[in-house]
Order: C-alpha cells, then sequence, then structure tokens
C-alpha cells in the first residue's frame, strides 16, 4: 500500500470518528475541573498568582492544559493552544519555525527586531523568555500549559501587559523511569523522544530527555530544490533534583538546549511580479525565494535553579536563576522572486541573566502573601542588510542595533479573607526599566554589506550613528474580590494594570529626524525622533468560575474591558534617504484604544454508563469576543498629524474565536479507548493596522480528531487527524505596495497593486499547516 493511500484511509477514518463523535475525553479545553476531580481525586491545580492554587479560586481568567490533555489533542508545539483558547493568537513569525508571534485580547508584537519588546510574557519553568526567538517551544516533557488572559504586571512583570504563556515542564518521579514516544505520519514526519530519570542518592533525582523533530516540507523552493516549511530540530532537556518528597526544600537545576536546522521558509506571492511577470504559483506552500545566505539556523540553551526552601510551617521562600541565551541566522526573502529586489539576511543575537526572590505568606488562616523582586540583563543584538538591487544597481542599507536591558521590580500580593466566603486581594509592583541602545545604519553600493559577505563600497556617511540610554519607571497596580457562597463557585471582579517599556527604533533613520535646521539634526534630535514611550492598559474584569449539577458541568465566564493608551505602533515603510528610496522604520506612539469582549470555557459531562459500564460522552468548549477599537491613531500625512482611527484596525484579533470538542471514553481491554474531534473557528482578521485586502484572512474553521488508547501497562498508541478538511489560510505576511495614507486602500496601477519599495512589488503571504495524518505510541516502563 503507497503511503499517499495509507495517509487517505487514516484520514477517512478520523474523518468518521469526527463525524459520528466530534471530540473529547479527559482534561480537554483548559477548564476542565469535574473531570480532573473524578480523574484524580483532586482539582486542578495552577500558579497563576505565583502560588498554587485551585483553578477555581483564582480571580484571573487562566486557561490550563494538562499532559494528558496535550497528548489526547497531538499538539506539536505552545502555538497550537491557541486553537482552543479565546481571545488568544500565537503563531510563528513569517520566515522561521522558531520565532513567537503573541497576541491576547488584542495587545501583543510581531517584530522580532531588538528594540520592541513582546506583548504576551512567554515563560519556562517561571523564567521569562526575554525575547521572541526559539520561543515557540516544542510540546516535550511538560506537566501543564498555563494561558493568563489580560495584563499581569503584579505578579510577572513588564511586558505582560497582554498576557502570559507560562511552559511547565514535569518534576521526576521518585522510582526509576523510561519514557519512549515515536511518531510517523504525512509529509515524511518523524519524531522520537527519550525520557529518563532515576534516583541515584536520598534525595537526589536526575533525569533527561531527547527529542528529534523531523518533517518533509509541505511545498518546495522552485529556485533552490529545497523543501518549504520542513521541520528539522535537536533538542534535550536535563534535570537535578534534591530534595522534596517530604522534605522542606526542593532544589531542581535544570538545562534545555534546541537546534534548529529548518530551511528559511519562503512566503507565497500573492500578486505577479511588477518587472519581471513572474505569476503567482498555484501552490500556496511553493516559494521563488532566491536568497540563501546566511543558512537558517536558531540554536537555543539555558540554565536555570529553581530552588523552594520551607523557612517554618507558614513561610517559604522561593529563588528563580536563569541564564538564557540564542542565535539566529535568517535569509528572509521579502519578494519571495529569485532577484534581489526586497532582501534581508539578519542575525540575531540575545542573552539574559535574570534572579528573582520570592517570600510567600500561608498559615492556614485568612491571609495570605507573597513579597519579592526580580532583576533582568538582557542584551539584543540585530545586524541585518536591506538589499534593493533591482532598483539602484546593488543598493544596501545595513544596520547594526544593539539594545541593553537592565529591569528591577519590586512586588506583591496579599490576599485577606474577610469572611468565609469574601475575600479581597491587593498587589502592586515598582519597575525600574533602563533601555539602552547603539544604532548603525550605513549604505553601500555593488553588493551587500561585509557582515554577510558582500562586497558592498560604503558611500556617504552613516545615516543613523546613534548611542543612547533612556530610563523608564512604572508602579502597576492589581486589586480583586472574590465571593464564593460555597468552595466550588468563585464570583469576581478585578482592575489591573499593564506596562511595556520604551525604547528606540533600530530601524529609524537618524538624517531624517525633524530638526530646526534641515538636514542637520542634533544629537537632541535624533534621540527624540528614534525613541518611543512606554504603553500602558487599564483593565477591568468580572467573572464566575464553578462546578455544577453535582460537578457534572464547569463554566468559567470573564467579562472585561481595557484601556490602551501611547500604543507603539513598530512599522517599516518606504522612505527616502538621501535621494534614494529604501527601507525605514517608523516607530511612535501614535495609538489609543478601547476593547471590551468576553470569554466563555466550558467542560460538560454529557452522558455516561451509556454503552457499557464506565464510558462517558464529554462536550468542552471555549467562545471569545472581542470588540477591539483603535479610539486614536495619528500618522504623519503632508507634514500634518492626522488622526485615521476610522480606517485602521487592531491587528491579530479576530472578533469571534473559539472552538467545540465532543469526545467518548470507554474502558478497552486493560484500559481506555478516547475517540474524539475538534472544531476551531475564528473570523476575520487583519495582518496588520491597516486593513490589506490581499493580506488579510477571511473567517475560516478547522476540524481535527483523534482516536487514542492507553493501556494500564504504560502503552498508548493514538491516530491524530489535523486540519482534515485541508483549509489554506494565512497567518501573516509582508507588505509594501503603495496605499493611500488615510485610507490605506491600495492604489492600483493596471488592476494590479503599485510597489513603493523594489520594482517587483511586495505582497507576500505565510500559510497555516495543510491537513496532517500521523500515528504517535508511547511505551512507558
Amino acid at each position: 500500500m503507497s503511503k499517499a493511500l495509507l495517509y487517505q484511509s487514516a484520514a477517512s477514518a478520523l474523518v468518521l470518528c469526527a463525524l459520528a463523535t466530534p471530540a473529547h475525553a479527559q482534561q480537554q479545553g483548559g477548564t476542565t475541573e469535574p473531570e480532573a476531580q473524578e480523574a484524580s481525586g483532586g482539582a486542578i491545580i495552577v500558579t497563576a498568582r505565583r502560588r498554587e492554587e485551585r483553578l477555581v479560586d483564582v480571580p484571573v481568567a487562566v486557561s490550563s492544559f494538562s499532559e494528558e490533555e496535550l497528548q489526547q489533542r497531538g499538539f506539536a508545539d505552545v502555538t497550537d493552544i491557541a486553537l482552543v483558547t479565546p481571545n488568544t493568537t500565537l503563531e510563528e513569525s513569517r520566515g522561521t519555525n522558531s520565532t513567537l508571534s503573541a497576541f491576547i485580547r488584542g495587545i501583543g508584537q510581531q517584530d522580532p527586531v531588538s528594540g520592541f519588546e513582546q506583548g504576551v510574557g512567554i515563560y519556562l519553568d517561571d523564567v521569562y523568555l526575554n525575547r521572541p526567538q526559539a520561543a515557540v517551544l516544542d510540546i516535550y516533557d511538560v506537566e501543564r500549559i498555563e494561558v493568563l488572559r489580560g495584563p499581569q504586571g503584579t505578579l510577572y512583570g513588564r511586558n505582560t501587559i497582554g498576557g502570559a504563556v507560562k511552559y511547565v515542564t514535569s518534576e521526576l518521579p521518585d522510582e526509576f523511569s523510561l519514557r519512549v514516544r515515536g511518531t510517523y505520519g504525512s509529509y515524511d514526519r518523524a519524531e522520537g523522544v527519550v525520557t529518563v530519570s532515576a534516583p541515584i542518592a536520598d534525595p537526589v533525582r536526575v533525569g533527561a530527555s531527547v527529542a528529534r523533530l523531523s518533517r518533509g516540507g509541505f511545498g518546495e523552493n522552485l529556485i533552490t530544490g529545497e523543501d518549504n516549511y520542513n521541520k528539522d530540530i535537536w533538542a534535550a532537556r536535563g534535570t537535578i533534583e534534591v530534595g522534596g518528597n517530604g522534605e522542606p526544600y526542593l532544589l531542581r537545576f535544570s538545562g534545555d538546549y534546541t537546534h534548529d536546522r529548518s530551511n528559511a521558509r519562503g512566503g507565497h506571492r500573492l500578486i505577479p511580479g511588477g518587472a519581471s511577470g513572474a505569476p503567482v504559483l498555484d501552490d500556496v506552500f511553493d516559494t521563488r525565494s532566491g536568497l540563501v545566505d546566511p543558512e537558517q539556523d536558531v540554536e537555543a540553551y539555558g540554565l536555570a535553579l529553581n530552588a523552594r526552601i520551607e523557612l517554618t510551617d507558614a513561610l517559604t521562600l522561593r529563588s528563580i536563576t536563569a541564564y538564557r541565551a540564542d542565535q539566529s541566522a535568517s535569509p528572509i526573502d521579502f519578494d519571495a522572486l529569485p532577484a534581489v529586489d526586497l532582501d534581508v539576511p539578519a542575525f540575531y543575537n540575545n542573552e539574559q541573566t535574570s534572579q528573582e526572590l520570592q517570600l510567600i505568606w500561608d498559615d492556614g488562616g485568612r491571609f495570605t502573601g507573597l513579597f519579592g523582586g526580580y532583576y533582568l540583563n538582557a542584551s539584543a543584538d540585530t545586524q541585518f542588510d536591506v538589499r534593493l538591487f533591482t532598483t539602484f544597481g546593488g543598493f544596501t542599507a545595513f544596520t547594526q542595533a544593539n539594545v541593553d536591558t537592565d529591569t528591577y521590580a519590586v512586588f506583591g500580593d496579599f490576599t485577606y479573607d474577610i469572611t468565609d466566603q469574601l475575600s479581597l486581594s491587593l498587589g502592586g509592583r515598582y519597575t525600574w526599566d533602563e533601555r539602552s541602545a547603539t544604532i548603525l545604519r550605513q549604505n553601500f553600493l555593488g553588493g551587500g554589506s561585509p557582515v554577510f559577505g558582500g562586497a558592498g563600497i560604503p558611500f556617504g556617511g552613516a545615516s543613523t550613528d546613534f548611542d543612547g540610554t533612556e530610563d523608564f519607571n512604572k508602579f502597576t497596580p492589581r486589586v480583586s474580590l472574590s465571593y464564593q457562597p460555597t468552595p466550588d463557585h468563585n464570583i469576581y471582579a478585578s482592575y489591573s494594570q499593564g506596562f511595556k517599556g520604551g525604547g528606540f527604533d533600530p530601524r529609524g533613520v537618524g538624517v531624517n529626524a525633524p530638526a530646526a535646521t534641515p538636514g542637520m539634526p542634533t544629537d537632541a534630535e535624533i534621540a527624540d525622533f528614534l525613541s518611543f514611550e512606554p504603553e500602558s492598559v487599564d483593565s477591568y474584569e468580572i467573572g464566575y468560575k464553578g462546578s455544577l449539577l453535582d460537578d457534572a458541568v464547569y463554566v468559567a465566564l470573564a467579562g472585561f474591558y481595557a484601556e490602551y493608551t501611547d500604543v507603539q505602533i513598530p512599522g517599516s515603510v518606504a522612505c527616502n534617504v538621501g535621494g534614494i528610496a529604501t527601507f525605514c522604520g517608523v516607530v511612535s506612539n501614535a495609538g489609543a484604544a478601547e476593547f471590551m469582549g468576553l470569554e466563555l470555557e466550558t467542560n460538560a459531562r454529557l452522558a455516561e454508563d451509556m454503552l457499557s459500564s464506565g464510558d462517558e460522552l464529554r462536550f468542552t468548549g471555549s467562545l471569545g469576543w472581542i470588540d477591539a477599537d483603535y479610539t486614536e491613531y495619528v500618522t504623519n500625512i503632508g507634514g500634518v498629524p492626522t488622526d485615521v482611527s476610522d480606517f485602521r484596525e487592531v491587528q491579530n484579533t479576530p472578533e469571534w474565536s473559539g472552538s467545540a470538542t465532543l469526545g467518548y471514553t470507554t474502558m478497552m481491554g486493560n484500559g481506555d479507548l478516547y475517540l474524539g474531534s475538534t472544531v476551531s473557528y475564528r473570523s476575520a482578521t487583519t495582518q496588520f493596522e491597516i486593513p490589506n485586502p490581499y493580506l488579510d484572512q477571511s473567517s475560516y474553521a478547522l476540524v481535527d480528531a483523534s482516536i487514542v488508547y492507553n493501556d494500564d501497562s504504560g502503552f498508548s498508541i493514538g491516530l491524530y487527524g489535523r486540519n482534515l478538511t485541508d483549509k489554506i489560510y494565512r497567518t501573516s505576511g509582508y507588505t509594501f505596495i503603495a496605499v493611500n495614507p488615510t485610507t490605506g486602500e491600495p492604489v492600483l496601477t493596471g488592476g494590479q497593486p503599485t510597489p513603493n519599495l523594489g520594482t517587483e512589488g511586495t505582497l507576500t503571504a505565510y500559510h497555516g499547516n495543510p491537513r496532517q495524518v500521523y500515528v504517535t505510541a508511547t511505551i512507558e516502563f
């Protein structure tokens, strides 16, 4: 039987599964309090407030995904959880497998260049990942993933203005354990993960995981012959634990390493080539990208020490010490053609050291609290060419931007139970944030810059030669009131504030700074032109969490309203430097926005003991609605500041998002069989603030299904289908076409968009994964 026929048969089986019993069994959908209680005899425990609490007790909108649920759904990396989490977008950033673009409740960031900060904090075992490179975390050796929606500035600090995603790895078991997982599927997907741990001397345990993750391309680069959208990753984690298991302390030394040698992702042109006439390709996963230097390569590694020491029965000390670094080489072919029309080879080098201390008080009485301090020292260095060879015979604008960050913070969060049912929580964080930037921009003729092996010759002086420092200090409070008529019901209201630091535009052109003497800006005028201020959000939320009908139904409902001010709008546009059309950064605190929305998550046992004793039919769903509007968006049109908010949209924020999972579980042999499917939906989405009818994505739905058997002996096997209808949908892209400066409508020439940089016209899209079918088997000793 051919592989194609095999995959077709497997897909047919999964479609039948989807039609007969769309998906779920145990711990699906992120809010599964009743089910977890039935399965484990206890409640779901999360650490959204940096201490262990029942999910139902936390006055925060939180989704929690256990290892079991992640396995049943067949999720591959952290971006998959956005399919079943309301008002959340997590995507691979355009031309890579490893750089993350994250948005929660309308707030986020998709620009990976140094100087721009994330709007959603990503945490690996409570260690903040300062940069988006290497932040697409593959799912293995995981205990749970939590998604916190809304600003988390008090306990998580800067750059969690939209929310936070927490990846929590598993602690080591007390006994020897060996687990082997293998996957094979469509597009020659072949993966293997080996996890082993053992006690070596009481109370010391060691463990390690090694993962090989590979897949052929969804398409082909027709110029180089390489696979496009392939995967080629080696990864490993190691842990040494001392204490725990009844001891009043736990020291956890951990290290992780990831090396991603996947090919650069080439984009799909949405319009014919303006100069070459190159037609639009039929297959959206094929590309004609011609830039091959530098070779795509992403390497990331980190070390951490997490310590927990019970100083007394009521007082616990926690320490989180970490070092992380990553290096990326990326050939980004914006125009996706062999001509060097708009090519950007880039290097990213990031490094960070952080230390956090917490004192946690819980004596079992009415008062609990946490007080802590945090320090981060980070450097983010970016080098890139912008090559426009077809326009000016080998013109290159080279940029080197080195941005350093020193952040100090003190924070506290305290809860007092006014009565047995009513509790008040107060918290706050004060942050001292220092940003330093050194930015150099130099033009070359006749080829690329020497940094990328080019033979270009410098001409003219540096268009940017900047060295500056600025401080941004901010207090971010939080207050919440919770009423629990019974332990299984929580009605809460909260106010919180989030903050994202300011900085300097690494792509800005200093000589273009407005100046009292035209063409001769002073250092102060350049600093003012390149810098941008912090942004902040004030968020109000009311919610309910509870178990109903004798724990048959769990519901989490949240309504929120947020005022988003001094919104940072980073962007890259066609511009003119010294009479030459080129590529410039334009960043300003141009906007103010208002968000209001609703979020619903539910898990309901619909029936049990239907076809056999102990079987169960369960529904899990999520629904997000957000009305996100700019109330102010000021841009410079013809030298006049103009509010164009009526013509701008909040990017990567669909009005509606949701998922529905229906699943059936029954006992079989010495284990249980799970059959299920999920439908996830997202309404129309704009990729940038200026709507683009070519690049933006209309509403769409994806259908997934799985059949999983778990045997009590430690063996499991699952058949999974993702995007079973093979829906084609855009996730991101690049656009350099002329538009009306007010309305943003494309300017057409001969019925086609008009290029505003280069001769071919850049309107390039990246797409979500096509249909995949695969089998995963796991055996544990």
